[in-house]
Order: C-alpha cells, then structure tokens, then sequence
C-alpha cells in the first residue's frame, strides 16, 4: 500500500515537473506581416522639416523564454516596400541614390531580448543590415504584451521600439553635402503570432 502512495507520488510530481517545464519551455512567434511596420524619421533640407516614411513588407520570429529570461529577434524587412505616401519620392528612395533597393534588396535586424522586468524585455541588443552594412544597434523596447488576440484567439506578443543611428554610416548618405541631417529615428511597431 505504502508503495503504490509512494509510486503515485512520484509519478504526479513528474507530470507537474513535465507541465511545468512544457510552460516555461521557449516559444517561437512567427511575425504578423499585418500588423508589423517598421516605420523612420528623417531630416529634409537640414531641419527644413522630416520625412516619415514606413516599409509595407517583413517577415520574420521572435522567440521569448520567460522562464529564463532570455529570447531573440530576427525581422528582415523588403527594401523596395518602402512608403512615404509619396510615389515619386517611394521611386526615388527605391534608386541608387539612396537605398539601391535592387542591389540590397532587404535590411534585417536582428538581436537578443534583454534586460528583463517583470517579466518582459525592455531592451535588444542586436545588429541592423542595411546597404550592405552591419553595425550594433540597440533597441528600447516602449511596451512589450504577449496574451491571447481577442480576434484570433492565437497566443501573441506585440512590442513598440525604438532606436537612433547615424544612415551615412549605412552608406546612405543622400543629402549629406548639401546639409541633411543623417541621424534617422527608427520605431519598430511589431505583432508575433506563436508557432503552432
């Protein structure tokens, strides 16, 4: 009698162990090419005004272990969908003159979730490919949620970031003989469905 107690015993505390490890186990979230839009400031004309423009196509994951407290990104974005509400200066950027679209067609970023609280990143320190160019770019995560999507009933995490870089760094350079600027405010707007 006092095995068989012994035996159930074991064998609940393995099922609970197994359930909780499956919880805190990583997720990988497939990015929402709908609601994912990583969007630029820009200066015009050396403070004449700014330029706000969006790129209309990305893919990508995110992978997030809570448990742990760790978790990645990897967002590759289609140069050619960029979006200025302008479709002249959408084919001008698109030209060598400045993004060289057919030549690079994509930028990536990619990075490491980091800096944790309460539950939730605050930060990736990661890398941007634009241009042909890698350099260390680090992102200010605004809000970070992940909960069940009241229209898909899926599993989702969103997250609002930010960051600031140098484009002439980048090799993208339009303007800069002339006084533009070349410090461009990047946002990242980002909605991940989880893998089934």
């Amino acid at each position: 009698m006092k095995f068989r107690s012994v035996t159930r015993l074991v064998a609940s505390l393995a099922a609970v162990s197994m359930s909780a490890a499956s919880l805190a186990a990583p997720a990988t979230y497939n990015i929402d090419p709908r609601h994912t839009y990583p969007s630029f400031e820009a200066d015009h004309s050396g403070g004449m005004s700014v330029w706000r423009g969006k790129f209309n196509h990305s893919t990508g994951t995110v992978t997030l272990d809570t448990a742990a407290q760790t978790g990645t990104v990897n967002i590759e974005v289609d140069v050619a969908s960029i979006d200025f509400g302008n479709d002249d200066l959408n084919k001008h950027a698109r030209s060598p003159d400045i993004f060289d679209a057919e030549k690079y067609p994509t930028a990536t970023y990619s990075g490491k979730l980091v800096n944790f609280r309460d539950g939730a990143p605050t930060e990736v320190d990661g890398t941007l490919q634009l241009h042909g160019v890698t350099k260390p770019l680090k992102l200010r995560i605004n809000s970070f949620l992940c909960k069940q999507n009241q229209m898909s009933k899926k599993e989702t995490c969103g997250a609002d970031a930010i960051a600031t870089f140098n484009r002439d760094e980048f090799g993208v350079d339009f303007g800069k003989k002339i006084g533009f600027k070349q410090e461009v405010t990047l946002r990242i707007q980002v909605e991940a469905i989880k893998a089934d």
